[in-house]
């Protein structure tokens, strides 16, 4: 007869066995979606805001990849600080797991905006302008994907921050 600390230990074994840990797919998909929604955010700020006082294309990429870097770094930081780690550590993991991502899909997704005849020079009430963006940030998720899945897959990426959860 088992004896209940016996069969307790045994039904957590049993738990443990059989829980598998998250794809290295769905958590580089994960990391690719968070990374993406920073960017997004920061992208359709930017592009609004430029757009709206008539920069030039230029100065509006600049304010829009500006953004995106903050945005993505914040949305990493803001569940960091939360669980009580150091503002200092928060902001180096973030930068760590962060930049390479952020930095790819902005390059694609500015290539892309720039590449559609009229996309930069579209008002914000123009259905080119929204789908050009949506476009062009769908595709850049695309090209991060297989790099956050690379940098997790060596321990590097969003891997350092899921340490931390």
């Amino acid at each position: 007869m088992q004896t209940h600390a016996h069969h307790r230990h045994a039904h957590h074994d049993h738990h443990g066995s059989t829980a598998a840990a998250p794809s290295l797919n769905r958590v580089a998909f994960s990391a690719t979606v968070h990374c993406l929604t920073g960017c997004a955010i920061g992208e359709v700020l930017g592009m609004v805001i430029g757009t709206a006082l008539g920069w030039s294309a230029g100065a509006t990429i600049a304010l829009a990849v500006a953004l995106a870097f903050l945005f993505g770094y914040a949305l990493t930081m803001l569940p960091l600080l939360r669980s009580g780690m150091a503002l200092s550590s928060a902001v180096g993991l973030a930068f760590a797991s962060d930049t390479a991502s952020i930095t790819l899909m902005e390059i694609v997704d500015n290539v892309i905006m720039l590449v559609i005849p009229g996309a930069m020079d579209a008002p914000l009430s123009s259905p080119l302008f929204w789908g050009s963006l949506a476009v062009a940030l769908v595709i850049a998720g695309a090209f991060a994907f297989p790099l956050n899945r690379w940098l997790i897959a060596r321990g590097r990426g969003h891997a350092l921050v899921h340490a931390h959860h």
